[in-house]
């Protein structure tokens, strides 16, 4: 009892589908971080300009 050629096109599609999907999922996530850690990266920098501004400031 053998399944027709275009079944296992189909679930050769999916498989295939489902391991893009997955990928594209982890390129994005990694993209996101690096993206949220150079914005971190410059608002601690603009803190620590502010700070010393003050510090002059003062002093």
């Amino acid at each position: 009892m053998s399944l027709p050629i275009w079944i296992y096109f189909v679930i050769a599609g999916i498989v295939i589908s489902a391991f893009m999907a997955v990928k594209t999922a982890k390129e994005d996530r990694d993209q996101e971080m690096e993206w949220i850690e150079k914005e971190g990266k410059e608002y601690i920098d603009r803190m620590q300009e502010e700070k010393e501004r003050r510090k002059q400031e003062v002093g």
